[in-house]
This record gives C-alpha cells, structure tokens and sequence, in this order.
C-alpha cells in the first residue's frame, strides 16, 4: 500500500493539497474561462507515438495530461465530507518512456496580471515554484510551457542526489513548450486513476468505517518470536482507541459534518523497558486518504510543547488499521525528550493494527 509515499516523501504532497483547497477556496474555484468556457472541469493531453520520440531522444515524456477544475487524483477519502466539492486549479501527469505508471504534481492558477482577467497564466507550487506557464492556441489546444525538469522532487535534490542520479529522476531537456489536445474530462480521470489503482481490500475510508458516535479499539501484541527478530522494536504492545472520554469530547465540541477533524483518539503501549501502560490522547482531521493526530495535552501535563509530535492512522487490507510514527510521536519514548527529536530512530515506524473488542482497549 502507498502509506510510506504519504508519509514520507508525499508529506509534500498532503501539504500541497491542503494549501491548494485552501487556496482555490479563496479564490473562487474555474474562474480561467479561456481554460473552461461553461465552468466544467477541463482536460488537455498528449501521446507521443515511437516516430515522435525518436526524432526527440531527450524528451522523456511519453504522455503528458492536464486536467483544470476538481482534484482528479483524491478518490473517496478520510477528508471530512464537507470538503468533498474543493476545486483545485491545475493537475499535471507525465509518464516517461518505460515507466508503468504517471507521475502527477498539482498547483493553483491565475493570470499574470494585476486586474486578473488578461495576461498570461501562470501556475505555481508551494515554495515559490513553478508548476506551468499556460496558453490556449487558435486552435483550442493548450500549450504547457516553463514546466521545470525537478517538479516530482524537492527543491534542494539537484545537490542532494548528485548530478547523475539527479538527471536520471529528472525531466529531460526536451520535457516542454508541450501542445496539448482538448480531450474528454473522463479521459484526464482515467490517466490519474493510473497513479494509485485503487485496492478492493482496503474497503471504505476510516471515516466512513468509524462512526463519530462509535467506540472502537485496535492494536496488537507482540510475542517473543516476533521482537527476537526486531531487536531495534521498543513496542511491546500498543492499542488504539475511542472510548466514553473521546465519544464525549466529541459529542459536546465535535461537528459531524467535519469527521474526523476534531476526534480525540487514545493510544496506550508498552514497552520492553516498561511493562507499565502509558496512555497518551491525539486530537486528528482527515487529510487526503490519512488521519493526521497531533499530541494532546488534554489529559496529562507536558514540560515542553507537543503538538508538533504527531502519528497519522490509515486504513489497511482486510479491515486493519495502519499506524505511522515517522518523527517520534508515540508515546513509547518520553516526548519532551532528546529521544523524541527528529525521525524515528527505532523499528517502530508503522504498525498494522488488528481490531479488538473494546475490552482490549480499557484503561
């Protein structure tokens, strides 16, 4: 499953999304008419047949799709229902020779002008950079230009990668002043499916799974085979749950138009240190296909802040529940200790969660 592409490198892009809602909310969404006449979602794509990218050998680009209006690349997810209409701006995918699947990169759009309504229209990214330059011909087709050959990596990887691995995950010097036909919306929505198939054994989205209303309780137990071969594994068991403290924090404060954002989860654990409970409250919102959870001090006093130390919780295969702890989060090291700074540094990253009576998740 994609849960690392989320929650490592894709941290990026969850970041992205949000600012692209909360961006196209204050604009107002399908304003670009020469993109969209009637206002409906608009879609531009080229494939490039085996003629065309031989007489072009530093083109990497093989197929190139844009697609103006609503996120064609979220499907039903963890976000809170109230925000399923969004509209974003601008998505591009590419996929370069060889490759199986696209790559995509979303941005807001606006023209270069300060009434707004001429010019030339640009789409940028977050960090100040660059998605596209747009311009529609005489004869309806899109021309895609200034699109940057590092626009799938971070901004510093040129000098991170190196030279030749950076050239090798790049876009080749030829990747631009693309000319795109109109096509379909369906055929865009078909060519971001591509991205992230969906799996029919995740089922439905943690929000639609877990009732703002409903108790429930995962976790799991790890035996001696298991932490024998994880000697790095601080985790001797953990669980994750909503009980009467959490459905009532919700009940007084919460808006179930926006669940999850707001819900109060707990999660106690061991360690092989400490066979003492130690219980810590989140308070999570629904973020692309992930629920982010932030540390709370609701229930316990802290030394230092710590709402910086958060775990995200995704829906795995089967009816299980995935846990992550990239940057020391869980409350399996002190929070407010040096143990606690940066990334994960034991083999407690990310947990597959089995569900367990409410019993199992007692204080």
């Amino acid at each position: 499953m994609a849960f690392s592409k989320i929650l490592v490198p894709g941290v990026l892009g969850v970041a992205l999304l949000g600012l692209l809602a909360d961006t196209a909310a204050a604009d107002g969404a399908l304003k670009l008419t020469e993109l969209s006449p009637n206002g409906a979602d608009a879609c531009f794509g080229r494939v490039y047949d085996a003629a065309h990218l031989k007489a072009h050998p530093k083109q990497k680009v093989a197929r190139i799709f844009f697609y103006y209006g609503h996120d064609p690349v979220s499907r039903p997810n963890e976000e809170p229902t109230a925000n399923s209409d969004t509209s974003y701006n601008g998505f591009v995918t590419t996929t370069v020779r060889g490759a199986k699947a696209p790559e995509w990169a979303g941005g807001w759009c606006n023209r270069e002008s300060e009434d707004d309504k001429s010019g030339p229209i640009h789409c940028g990214m977050d960090c100040d950079r660059t998605l596209a330059s747009l311009k529609i011909d005489d004869k309806g087709r899109l021309i895609l230009s200034d699109l940057q050959p590092d626009i799938y990596l971070d901004a510093d990887s040129e000098e991170e990668l190196g030279t030749a691995e950076y050239d090798k995950q790049a876009l080749g010097s030829q990747d631009d002043d693309f000319r795109l036909d109109p096509m379909p919306a369906a055929t865009c929505k078909a060519e971001f499916a591509r991205i992230d198939p969906l799996d029919p054994a995740l089922g439905p989205p943690l929000r639609e799974r877990l009732k703002p209303d409903q108790a429930f309780c995962y976790g799991r137990d790890y035996d001696a085979s298991h932490l024998g071969s994880h000697p790095d594994q601080l985790t001797q068991s953990i669980r994750v749950f909503r009980g009467p403290v959490e459905l009532a924090s919700f009940a007084s404060g919460g808006d179930a138009a926006n669940w999850p954002d707001g819900a109060d989860i707990a999660v106690s654990v061991t360690t092989r240190q400490k066979s003492a409970k130690v219980t810590q409250t989140y308070s999570c919102q629904g973020e692309a296909d992930q629920w982010r959870c932030a540390a709370s001090a609701k229930m316990s006093d802290f030394s230092c802040g710590i709402a910086q130390k958060e775990i995200f919780l995704k829906r795995g295969a089967d009816g299980t529940m995935m846990l992550a702890n990239p940057n020391s989060g869980l409350a399996i090291v002190d929070l407010c200790s040096k143990a606690a700074d940066g990334k994960t540094k034991s083999d407690d990253k990310v947990y597959r969660l089995q569900p367990m009576p409410q019993s199992a998740c007692a204080p």
